[in-house]
C-alpha cells in the first residue's frame, strides 16, 4: 500500500450515445465496501461532534467575536437558505459512497480526519463566535432547533464550508473518473456554492469564517487528490 501522485484524464461522455453511460457505475460504486462506508461515515461524524461540543464547552482561551465586513452587510438574512445549509450532511456523504477501491477509501478517511483535527485545533486555540440575529431566528421554529444543535461558537474557520470544499473537489474528481457530463460537474459546484453561501445567509457565519473554511478545505483537498492511496483489489 503506497501513496503516490496519481493523475487521470477525465473520460468525456458528453455525446448523446454516452450521455447516460456513467450512470451504470453508480450502483457498483455504492455497493463496494458498503458496510465500511456506512459504519465509517457514522463513526466519523459522531467522533467529530463529540470533540466539537467538548471544545465548545471547554475553550482553551477567551472567545473572540468575529468581525463583520461589507460582504456580510450585502448578504441579508434569508430563511430559505437553511435548506442548502442542512443538505451538507447529504453532500459530504456522496464522495466516500462513490469511492470504488478500499485503499482509496481508507486514504480519503485519513485526509478527512486530518482536516477535522486541524479545524478542532483552531477552535481550541482560538475560540470564536458570531452574534446571531436572535430577533430574526425567533420568527422561525426551525432556527431555534438549529441553535440548539449547531451553536454559533467555533465559528472560524467554518467547518461547514471546509468539509463542503473538500467534498466538492473529491466529487468533481469522481464524476470525472466516471465520465459524468459537464452538467453534473457544474451541479456539484453549484451545490457547494449554495452551501457556502447559506452559512452567511442564515447568519451562522461571517465572510471571514467562510474564507478561512475555503482555505482549510483546499489545503487538505489538493494533496488528498494529488497523493491518493489507490488499488485495484478489495473493492467487492
Amino acid at each position: 500500500m503506497s501513496m503516490h501522485p496519481v493523475t487521470h484524464a477525465p473520460r468525456v461522455n458528453d455525446s448523446p450515445a454516452n450521455a447516460t453511460h456513467w450512470l451504470r457505475e453508480i450502483f457498483p460504486r455504492l455497493r463496494a465496501n458498503f458496510l465500511l462506508k456506512s459504519f465509517g461515515t457514522t463513526a466519523y461524524m459522531s467522533a467529530f461532534f463529540i470533540a466539537y461540543f467538548h471544545i465548545m464547552k471547554n475553550p482553551g482561551t477567551a472567545v473572540t467575536i468575529m468581525p463583520t465586513t461589507v460582504v456580510d452587510a450585502l448578504v441579508p438574512f434569508q430563511p430559505f437558505a437553511l435548506i442548502p445549509y442542512v443538505t451538507l450532511w447529504i453532500y459530504v456523504s456522496l464522495p466516500p459512497s462513490l469511492i470504488l477501491h478500499r485503499r482509496e477509501l481508507i486514504g480519503y478517511g485519513w485526509w478527512v480526519a486530518g482536516l477535522c483535527i486541524a479545524g478542532l485545533a483552531c477552535f481550541y486555540t482560538w475560540p470564536t463566535t458570531v452574534i446571531l440575529p436572535s430577533a430574526e431566528w425567533s420568527k422561525h421554529a426551525s432556527f431555534s432547533i438549529l441553535q440548539g444543535v449547531d451553536a454559533a461558537a467555533n465559528a472560524c474557520p467554518s467547518m461547514h464550508v471546509a468539509v463542503a470544499m473538500f467534498s466538492a473537489f473529491w466529487l468533481h474528481h469522481i464524476l470525472n473518473e466516471m465520465g459524468a457530463p459537464v452538467t453534473m460537474r457544474a451541479i456539484n459546484w453549484l451545490w457547494f456554492a449554495a452551501i457556502a453561501y447559506s452559512t452567511m445567509a442564515i447568519k451562522q457565519h461571517v465572510f471571514i469564517d467562510v474564507i478561512a473554511g475555503l482555505a482549510l478545505g483546499i489545503i487538505f483537498a489538493w494533496p488528498s487528490l494529488r497523493y491518493r492511496w489507490t488499488g485495484k483489489t478489495n473493492h467487492a
